[in-house]
């Protein structure tokens, strides 16, 4: 059970344009963000920093940016966010084959090299205490520039934010994200655990 409800959107219609920005990335409003209206400024403040964080104009690709949303979520296991980074990086384009091999990249071929050592950072940057050493950001730079690293630890960086907010919220995960996970996880099974009670459910 959620230990908050989330809102309605009308019940704070000043955040319509807030809400809004959701429905072009998963297609709706998510509970996370519905609860958090209680704060108007705090949904105001995260979804500059989300706009910012996905910015179209950046250098990383946006659907491999929820992958490292995806791993930094695994290090902290927020069942929550790892649904909706899924969802996110099949919006964008990233394909079956990767998001079903998600928890096995380092070993898939269908991970490069360049790629396994971003979410290798970014499990290791998300990891409590944080676990990046200097060897691990030598190979980072080289395969990845300044800005792009900077773009890199900043998904991580939202991502911890949302992971504490949802597990401690035991925000409770929408039916959409989790058809999704559900079938990237395939025969390992994926349960939203004690994010609320399983939508498909209903």
């Amino acid at each position: 059970m959620p230990r908050l409800q989330p809102l309605p959107p009308a019940t704070t219609p000043e955040l319509q344009s807030h809400f809004d920005f959701f429905l072009t990335t998963l297609g709706f409003t998510p509970n996370s963000v519905l609860t958090m209206q209680r704060k108007p400024r705090l949904v105001q403040a995260f979804a500059l920093l989300n706009a910012a964080v996905m910015d179209p104009g950046g250098e990383v690709d946006l659907g491999f940016r929820r992958l490292v949303g995806h791993v930094a979520s695994q290090a902290a296991g927020c069942i929550y966010c790892q649904a909706h980074t899924l969802l996110g990086a099949h919006n964008f384009g990233i394909t079956d084959e990767k998001l079903a091999d998600v928890w096995t990249y380092a070993s898939s071929p269908h991970y490069s090299e360049r790629e396994r050592v971003a979410l290798d950072f970014a499990l290791a940057a998300a990891a409590q205490p944080n676990a990046v050493t200097d060897a691990l950001f030598t190979r980072l730079r080289a395969h990845w520039s300044e800005g792009e690293i900077v773009e890199l630890l900043g998904v991580v960086a939202m991502f911890g934010f949302l992971n504490r907010w949802n597990d401690s919220m035991a925000t409770p995960l929408e039916a959409v994200p989790l058809q999704v996970a559900r079938a990237a996880a395939g025969a390992r099974g994926f349960s939203p655990g004690k994010h609320g009670a399983d939508p498909s459910a209903n």
